[in-house]
C-alpha cells in the first residue's frame, strides 16, 4: 500500500511491499519495526542501523521523537488524499456545515468539543463500520457548534453528526 507521508516540511512516498520491505521515495529500504514498551517505543532497524523511537498520536497526525528530536508527522494512504480532494471542491466557505454519516455505524471517538475552533481537514469524529474506523474530517474552518451523538451510539448513514458554524 502506497502512503504520502509529510514529516515536518519534508514529503515523501512510501510504498509498502511486505513486512519488511518498503519503498520509499522508489529507493528500496529494509526495515524492522517493533514495539518494545509502553507508550509508544519502538525499536527500528533500517537497513541494518538499529534507532529507538517514541511515537505519539497527539490530536491528529504523529509525534515522533527520534534520538533527541522531535517530528510532527502526517500520514495519508492514496485513498484518503483522493476522497479529501473530492471534499475540497464540495466546500462551503461560511455557513453552517453538517459533517454527516456516510455510512451506518459506530461512534467510537468524538475528537472534537463544542466551542472548539477546527481548521478545515482537520478530524473530528470516528465511526466503525464493517469492522473498519472511518474518520471524518472538517471540510472547513469553523467553530464546532453542536455535537448531536455520543461516543458508543450506533448512527444511520446520512445521520447529521456534528454541526460547524
Amino acid at each position: 500500500m502506497k502512503y504520502h507521508v509529510k514529516v515536518e516540511n519534508q514529503e515523501y512516498v512510501i510504498d509498502i511491499n511486505d513486512e519488511n520491505s518498503i519503498v520509499v521515495d522508489d529507493e528500496p529500504v529494509q526495515v524492522d519495526l517493533l514495539q518494545v514498551g509502553p507508550l509508544g517505543l519502538y525499536s527500528l532497524l533500517i537497513d541494518q542501523e538499529s534507532y529507538e523511537l517514541v511515537v505519539e498520536e497527539p490530536r491528529f497526525g504523529y509525534r515522533v521523537t527520534l534520538g533527541g528530536n522531535t517530528f510532527d508527522v502526517q500520514v495519508a494512504d492514496e485513498r484518503s488524499l483522493r476522497l479529501d480532494a473530492g471534499r475540497s471542491q464540495l466546500t462551503t466557505s461560511s455557513g453552517e456545515q453538517f459533517i454527516k454519516a456516510p455510512i451506518p455505524g459506530l461512534i467510537v471517538n468524538i475528537l472534537v468539543q463544542e466551542g472548539d475552533e477546527i481548521e478545515a481537514n482537520e478530524p473530528v469524529i470516528i465511526i466503525e463500520a464493517m469492522k473498519m474506523e472511518n474518520e471524518l474530517r472538517s471540510s472547513r474552518a469553523g467553530t464546532v457548534a453542536e455535537i448531536m451523538f455520543e461516543t458508543g451510539e450506533s448512527v444511520e448513514q446520512g445521520a447529521e453528526l456534528i454541526r460547524i458554524a
